[in-house]
């Protein structure tokens, strides 16, 4: 999103308040530790990190009271992938605004939760892998590790999102929701 003040103050005009808020951004250049360039990291921070906190932050003058911020994280910011550790990083930073953002949020009784999945099958999951060896390394590794499918699908994510933002999860703040096929476990 390029113009989150824009987003926000249509709906403001056409709706007056937000109840949920997802934070998901993200790109991830795959490099083993002894290529990783200057500018893959200074990218991947500003998209991942400063893009979720100040769309989020931009979002909080019409989120009502009770709302939900949900961040998309990732399972790798607990247990990275080879070649992965720049996007690692960057959703262990994303974890770690759950616990800051619940607590600065508490007087309006915002839930806070961070959603972090394992591979995804998408554009950026498809697109990662810069050369063969790096793309076969990451898919192998998945394989090796995840006692599910290695790949999980965009509707499963949505599904915990929608948990998350429900009545249902009214008392659930402050944490991380893997939804990883197991791969934490490995």
């Amino acid at each position: 999103m390029t113009d989150p003040d824009n987003l926000y103050n249509v709906i403001q005009k056409e709706k007056g308040c937000l109840n949920v808020v997802v934070g998901n951004a993200g790109i991830s250049p795959l490099a083993p530790l002894e290529s990783i360039t200057e500018q893959q990291f200074d990218d991947t921070l500003k998209i991942n990190v400063k893009g979720v906190l100040f769309t989020v932050q931009k979002a909080l003058p019409i989120l009502v009271d009770g709302g939900s911020i949900i961040r998309i994280g990732s399972a790798s910011s607990i247990k990275g992938h080879p070649t992965a550790g720049v996007y690692s990083e960057s959703k262990a930073a994303i974890r770690s605004f759950a616990q800051w953002w619940t607590i600065d949020l508490k007087e309006q009784k915002i839930h806070v939760n961070t959603l972090s999945p394992g591979s995804v099958e998408t554009a950026m999951c498809r697109s990662v892998a810069h050369s063969e060896v790096v793309k076969t390394t990451f898919v192998n590794n998945l394989i090796a590790t995840v006692p599910m499918d290695p790949i999980d699908t965009p509707d499963e994510i949505a599904k915990a999102v929608v948990f998350l933002a429900s009545e249902d999860s009214s008392y659930v703040t402050g944490i991380e929701l893997l939804v990883d096929g197991g791969r934490g476990l490995t």
